[in-house]
């Protein structure tokens, strides 16, 4: 990638065979192993990419098969298809270029003895020139202006009680209910305060993607025992300690909540969220502990488009993180490119009414991003299908205030555990 304004840093990240871009699904007895002859998986618009493949079963390499191979632009259908011989478990092949700047996807599919094995590999073309299809609203500032003057009329309320099992020597956890609208919506958080009586930075964390708990609230503890303040939040008013059964029941009333109100901006459910997501700020700056100047939000998927939302929205944010952020360029399908998740209007295009494409200008990360004034970090994979390379590129392009990316290719959905410890080092370097 030419051009760079801003630091990137590729994480090569190496699980047996040095030097090899991998994917080893635990447990499972094929490894594929797929190398594009540009280390950094990046190429010019107009340049060719070549990449080899080999596939092993047992650790063994698979003799002289056929394996089916499509190819096809990020999240689009298929445009290509043949069948590649491996000979001795390689092969290699050239998957040509692109004409505008963008994501190749190679799918490849191998039968052996019956069983079937997928794996597929994406290699980007000038994605530092990516544009995103989405318009910016010419009132997308003047909406959620209002929005906000009319939240603030209501009181911070909320309800705290101690959470005994999520705390340790190192910090104390609190339940908190924060009342986010006056007709009694709400948020769930456990808070992680650091025993010692101190002041200490703030970060806000919101939540994936799903009607669900509060998902291993103990995962990141070495915020807390480490020197912050850390709230992980939901955003349904859904006690975390509910059943799974009743989460179950809870998502068959809810579980498309991300289409609920979408032919009104003012109605679309996604805007208590993003209000309320805001004024969990106003409660953490609330605490006696808070040190009265470091706030942070970081997440990642629709967490990652939370903590990107919530920083625009609110100046007091010093500093965001965000990996793989949901919920951008949600209307890229409509572009003939790939759109962010939730993926609306790939399968139906013709459901992209004027008024839904409308509201979704005003809720889009991109738009949020374009007004971003503090420090961003962002980690994203190639290989995501959940959250497209092609989207979280377009949320970075358009980022003026100082960034930084961690790009890991070989990543699909998921990040590493030193990569998440990475991000709590990069906040506490962030703090005044």
């Amino acid at each position: 990638m030419k051009n760079r304004t801003a630091t990137l840093i590729i994480l090569t990240i190496l699980v047996g065979l040095v030097s090899r871009a991998e994917n080893y699904p635990s447990r499972s007895d094929f490894l594929w192993v797929t190398n594009p002859d540009h280390p950094d998986w990046l190429y010019e618009v107009g340049d060719s990419a070549v990449i080899s493949i080999e596939l092993y079963r047992y650790g063994i390499p698979v003799k002289d098969m056929d394996v089916k191979y499509a190819l096809g632009d990020d999240m689009l259908p298929d445009d290509t298809a043949g069948v590649i011989r491996l000979k001795d478990g390689k092969a290699e092949i050239n998957i040509g270029t692109m004409s505008k700047p963008g994501f190749r996807d190679l799918r490849l599919v191998a039968t052996v003895d019956g069983h079937k094995s997928l794996h597929h590999v994406k290699v980007g073309f000038s994605p530092e020139k990516l544009v995103p299809f989405v318009k910016d609203p010419a009132d997308f500032k003047a909406f959620w202006k209002k929005a906000l003057e009319e939240d603030r009329k209501f009181p911070l309320t909320y309800s705290i009680e101690p959470v005994e099992k999520y705390t340790t020597d190192k910090m104390t956890c609190q339940l908190v209910r924060l009342q986010i609208t006056p007709d009694g919506k709400s948020m769930y958080g456990y808070l992680f305060i650091p025993k010692g009586g101190g002041k200490y930075p703030a970060v806000l964390t919101p939540p994936g993607a799903g009607v669900k708990t509060i998902k291993d609230p103990m995962i990141h503890r070495y915020y807390g025992e480490g020197g912050m303040i850390r709230l992980e939040t939901e955003i349904h008013g859904l006690h975390p300690e509910l059943t799974e059964a009743e989460f179950a029941a809870e998502r068959k009333v809810r579980g498309d909540y991300l289409k609920f109100g979408l032919e009104n901006p003012d109605e679309y459910y996604m805007k208590d969220v993003y209000l309320g997501c805001r004024r969990f700020l106003d409660f953490l700056t609330s605490l006696p502990e808070w040190d009265g100047k470091n706030l942070f939000t970081q997440g990642g998927s629709q967490g990652g488009a939370l903590a990107i939302t919530t920083a625009m929205l609110d100046e007091r944010v010093n500093g965001c993180v965000a990996n793989h952020p949901a919920l951008s360029d949600m209307t890229g399908y409509l572009g003939d490119k790939a759109g962010g998740y939730p993926h609306h209007f790939r399968k139906n295009p013709e459901d992209a009414t004027p008024d839904k494409v409308r509201t979704l200008e005003y809720y889009d990360v991109v738009n949020f991003a374009r007004h971003l004034k503090c420090p961003v970090r962002m980690t994203w994979g190639y290989n995501d299908n959940t959250c497209p390379p092609t989207t979280s590129y377009e949320v970075y392009n358009v980022i003026t205030s100082p960034k930084e990316a961690l790009l890991t290719p070989i990543n699909e959905h998921w990040t590493t555990v030193p990569t998440e410890r990475g991000h709590y080092e990069w906040i506490k370097s962030h703090c005044k």
